[in-house]
């Protein structure tokens, strides 16, 4: 059931991705064509899909929102785009094709990156059906969640971490802004757009924490059990780039552990939202058990 809900809010949310990147300026094509290489490369889209499933959760219309969900894939797209850049992890493949600056170079790929993750802003604010202090919520969340306190700090920290030994905690700390914020983000924007009281806010925040924590600890066992066919990318780049992992500080079984946890606290955080909540916990098993 998760697998076919996630199918559908992906083919809305590339519908709309293949018609909003455009531009007559014959001067701005190979930018544009860049920005669209990555963004219309596929993947997985967990993060509109978990805006989406939030807003249908919360009783909104989520057709009507797909611009917020295709600005939450704008920003995830930039920050990969970026953290396959020579001087970040300087990575060949991404989402089963060449990384965009094998493609067109570092320095285009840098802008296409700066491109993406502008334009997100602009699809917020361009949302004229949404009360205009609303918008400045969603960008205020989202622009939190990307930025020094969130997802950009958190890949400072990776990089001073690289080459030295990270406490589980301190590890936690790092994914919780490099890979977590961007996992709560869509969960805080749809409770913003559906006016959410304050528990139900609260559950779907907490959900996000953990759900961002499980992702990137079965992230770290991909990294050392998958494929490029089965991940889109070079496995096994952590231990080349020296990183502490969930797997080099508990060991796969112990990461495994901790995944397991991990989605066992997503779950809980949503006891009191009822069996509506179902596909949400859904989700955090097929996370769990995800093999790309």
């Amino acid at each position: 059931m998760i697998q076919q809900i996630l199918n559908e809010k992906k083919q809305q949310v590339e519908l709309r991705l293949r018609h909003l990147l455009r531009t007559e300026e014959p001067a701005h094509r190979t930018l544009y064509a860049s920005m669209n290489y990555s963004l219309l490369a596929g993947g997985k889209r967990i993060r509109p899909a978990l805006f989406l499933m939030a807003l249908d959760l919360l009783g909104q219309p989520s057709g009507d929102y797909l611009d917020a969900a295709c600005a939450l894939e704008c920003v995830h797209t930039y920050s990969l785009i970026h953290d396959d850049l020579p001087q970040m992890d300087d990575d060949d493949y991404r989402r089963g094709r060449l990384t965009n600056h094998k493609v067109y170079g570092a320095g285009m790929a840098t802008m296409a990156g700066d491109g993406l993750l502008t334009f997100a802003f602009e699809l917020l604010a361009g949302m004229e059906q949404v009360p205009a202090a609303v918008r400045c919520r969603l960008i205020r969340i989202l622009a939190q969640a990307a930025g020094p306190d969130g997802m950009v700090g958190g890949q400072a920290q990776d990089i001073e971490a690289e080459r030295r030994r990270l406490t589980l905690e301190e590890l936690r700390t790092l994914d919780r802004c490099k890979t977590g914020c961007l996992l709560c983000a869509p969960l805080d924007m749809a409770a913003v757009l559906a006016e959410a009281d304050a528990p139900a806010a609260e559950a779907l925040h907490a959900y996000g924490i953990h759900l961002g924590q499980l992702f990137q600890i079965t992230d770290d066992l991909l990294d050392v059990s998958g494929s490029l066919e089965e991940m889109g990318k070079e496995p096994g780049q952590d231990a080349v780039m020296h990183k502490a992992t969930y797997v080099t500080l508990a060991g796969e079984a112990g990461a495994r552990a901790l995944a397991e946890q991990e989605a066992a606290r997503a779950v809980q955080a949503l006891a009191g939202m009822g069996p509506e909540a179902e596909d949400l916990r859904e989700l955090a098993a097929w996370l769990l058990h995800r093999t790309k």
